[in-house]
């Protein structure tokens, strides 16, 4: 039911060191309390409260926007010595964290398609996926019930009609599968669906029932969704990838190869986009990557798990292509 999955802190890499310190199962009685969605304070990001450094990255004319965005940060909270299995949603760390590394650099690439929604949740802690039969699950599908219950009051608030973009990437990939189980697939609000871009997770293509994979870049009302390595790297338990939906996230097509002028463009953490630096091959459930040409790469020459940059690394590429998806759905439902 639920995928394991890595996801290393931003251009960081994670050393597979064992924490000093013992971890108590899930208790009921260490649960945070309950996040009330109808105060937007629990928002990290709505229409009318985006942060400073977002806005550059923003429509100039956001209230032209026809569309929204919602979207499902991944795990950031990943330190061995936090006990804790679930966040608080007002802990002000995790909250820098979703909007300066998340929200920053993955968010972004949405914000000139719709309007951007963006709740902040009971996350679970990474070694949830480790520990999914000594509590991992419980922390899984506690927080997945705060990305639901978010979903239903931006129903209610919020969507006044409107079509919708979901995007999301490790974490939120887990729960955004589940939003659309439960609120699209088969559903009447699958009409209202531009495209699901489900990202940094394994995604069998007969996941729903009447959602599917879209191989073209202007199809509307499915999903795509992908795992980044470096080229020649297979993750660990590579049999797992096997088969997971594949998009090209360049092309957007069947296409299995790309070149540098291809490529449209890299957000850097420095907020700069490079473009045309890198090339990809689409294998069996990954996407290989070259090692970008931008500046500081030799650092990230030693990384063979980009999982971090799934989205970042595709930035301006996936910004087009939202913009492509959201004009079309327009324009075929006047």
């Amino acid at each position: 039911m639920v995928k394991k999955i890595f996801f290393l802190a931003f251009f960081i890499v994670l050393v597979g060191c064992k924490s000093t310190h013992k971890i108590q199962g899930f208790s009921k009685k260490d649960i945070p309390s309950k996040p009330n969605y109808n105060n937007e304070k629990n928002w990290a990001v709505l229409p009318n409260s985006s942060f400073g450094e977002l806005k550059e990255f923003t429509s100039k004319e956001i209230d032209t926007l026809q569309a929204d965005v919602f979207y499902v940060y991944p795990t950031l909270n990943t330190e061995n010595d936090d006990l804790r299995w679930n966040v608080p949603v007002e802990d002000i760390e995790q909250q820098n964290k979703v909007l300066n590394k998340a929200v920053l650099f993955q968010a972004s690439a949405f914000a000139t398609s719709g309007k951007l929604y963006v709740p902040y949740y009971r996350q679970a802690h990474l070694r949830s996926y480790k520990m999914l039969e000594n509590g991992g699950d419980k922390a899984l599908l506690l927080a997945y019930s705060d990305v639901k219950k978010a979903f239903e009051v931006y129903l209610k608030n919020y969507n006044k009609g409107r079509p919708i973009i979901i995007a999301s990437h490790s974490q939120g990939s887990t729960h955004a599968k589940f939003l659309l189980r439960d609120f699209f697939d088969n559903k009447p609000l699958q009409e209202k669906l531009i495209a699901a871009y489900i990202v940094g997770t394994v995604l069998k293509s007969d996941l729903f029932s009447t959602l599917k994979p879209m191989t073209k870049p202007n199809e509307i009302g499915g999903f795509v969704g992908w795992n980044t390595f470096k080229k020649g790297n297979y993750p660990k338990k590579r049999d797992v990838y096997k088969g997971s939906v594949t998009t090209n996230p360049i092309t957007w097509d069947d296409a299995k190869t790309t070149e540098l002028y291809e490529h449209k463009g890299f957000l850097y953490s420095n907020k700069k986009i490079y473009k045309n630096v890198l090339k990809i091959e689409i294998t069996d459930g990954l996407v290989w990557s070259t090692n970008p040409k931008f500046p500081m790469r030799f650092f990230m020459s030693f990384m063979k798990n980009y999982h971090v940059g799934d989205i970042n690394l595709f930035w301006q590429d996936i910004r087009e292509n939202a913009e492509l998806r959201t004009k079309t759905w327009l324009a075929e439902n006047k």
